[in-house]
């Protein structure tokens, strides 16, 4: 068995000086709880002159990656720099050598997991991913083994922090979406280019890995719905507040008879539901099995020393991996085929708000149409707004999408109906 397990890192930005700092400083303990010490060998990066928060030996930096993947010392390579491409090119050199990897990068597990996963196993190699999901939050490793005893049914989560932190502050100070996206920026939660937070992409990445682990069949991410939170206004945020719910941007799987379902969008949450209080920039991740029944991961969903800490713990599990010559014993759980359902198979109630012309049989009129489509009402909020018109909110009953999109249509080409400013669904 080894006594030392040189890790070589691949990325010493954000999340790589993380990991870095944890291995240094908590050195002592990880070296007991995996019977060997875990050495930080070599570091690549293509700046390696800005300082970090952990100080290393200067003859370990390099900016050539070759220096890390093709080092014969390393054992474990591990990939911080994100994206597919040249991360997916690092990650695949690695294995072919036969290093173990692991990574934080929820993109390329999202859209090259189905080929990488089984390339490692048949090398008999770990290819560990925690990080790529929840920050610090645990929640790849207990769906392949702490709950793994489970038929997962259904997974909601909140797993970008930005958006959160983005609605949270909309709901708590009456600010616009605007100008809390600025303010997201000037603390460095949100990209220059926010689209990856903002219009759901992100959370699509990590929906997909989730699912696929939970439902045991890959979900190719271009099949997961995406909306984002663009359109989310003050106005929904009071409406949400005056009805008992709260706006999170969710990203929910479903697994549907034989089938499953993926989808990113924003949801009204009751306020009674442990999700709604998962605030700022924290995550919360629901699963339900029908052995365990209900359960929730919450915590901090970025930064460098949590999901540090994720990819620390990836180390010291291939490490003890290593030690025993056990490496590649949890192989891809993706064994079976289901089919992707669209978001045609979606019943749940709707949040609807309307502006209209304030004048006699406009809520009848409304009315009627949803009744034509087989929406039934269940609250109703009209008041009255500047220039003769009139801002109704309905709350609608479970209703198949369909036929929620069929009201909607019709709805909009009623004369009397100036625009339909919002529509999110309620997640209960």
């Amino acid at each position: 068995m080894e006594d030392r397990i040189n890790v070589g890192i691949i990325g010493f930005g954000t999340v790589g000086a993380g990991a870095v700092k944890i291995l240094v400083e908590n050195r002592n303990s990880i070296a007991r709880k995996v019977g060997a010490e875990i050495n930080v060998a070599r570091i690549a990066d293509l700046d390696i002159t800005t300082p970090r928060p952990i100080s290393v030996d200067p003859s370990i930096l390099t900016t050539n990656v070759n220096d890390v993947i093709e080092d014969p010392s390393i054992d474990i390579v591990v990939e911080t720099i994100g994206g597919t491409s040249p991360a997916g090119e690092f990650i695949r050199k690695s294995l072919e050598i036969g290093k173990n990897v692991v990574t934080a990068n929820k993109e390329l597990i999202a859209k090259e997991g189905a080929g990488l996963l089984p390339f490692a196993a048949e090398r008999n190699l770990d290819l560990m991913f925690e990080a790529s999901v929840g920050g610090g939050i645990p929640i790849i490793r207990p769906l392949k083994s702490c709950l793994a005893g489970n038929d997962i049914i259904e997974i909601k989560g909140i797993v970008n922090g930005t958006t959160n932190y983005i609605l949270s502050k909309m709901r708590d100070e009456g600010l616009s979406f605007a100008d809390v996206l600025k303010d997201a920026q000037d603390r460095g939660y949100a990209e220059a280019n926010p689209s990856a937070d903002v219009d759901g992409h992100d959370a699509a990445y990590k929906i997909s890995i989730l699912a696929s682990i939970a439902f045991t069949s890959r979900v190719d991410v271009t099949k997961v719905y995406r909306e984002g939170i663009t359109g989310v206004t003050t106005e929904d945020m009071r409406y949400a507040d005056e009805l008992g719910y709260v706006i999170k941007l969710l990203a929910v799987a479903k697994k549907i008879d034989d089938a499953m379902l993926a989808y990113v969008a924003p949801a009204f949450v009751p306020q009674s539901h442990p999700l709604a209080s998962v605030n700022d920039v924290f995550n919360g991740i629901y699963v339900r099995g029908n052995a365990v029944g209900e359960v929730m991961f919450y915590g901090p969903g970025a930064g460098s020393m949590a999901a540090g800490s994720a990819v620390v713990g990836d180390i010291i599990d291939t490490a003890r991996n290593i030690r025993h010559a056990a490496t590649g014993r949890v192989p891809c759980t993706c064994y079976e085929t289901r089919e992707t359902l669209g978001m045609e198979s979606v019943r749940c109630k709707n949040y609807i708000r309307v502006l209209a012309e304030d004048k006699p049989r406009v809520l009848a009129a409304i009315a009627n149409v949803f009744a034509d489509n087989n929406v039934s009402i269940e609250s109703v909020l009209q008041k009255i707004m500047p220039d003769n018109a009139a801002e109704i909110v309905w709350l609608t009953h479970e209703a198949a999408e369909p036929n929620l999109r069929s009201a909607l249509d019709a709805i909009r080409a009623l004369p009397v109906v100036k625009a339909i400013g919002s529509w999110i669904r309620v997640e209960e």
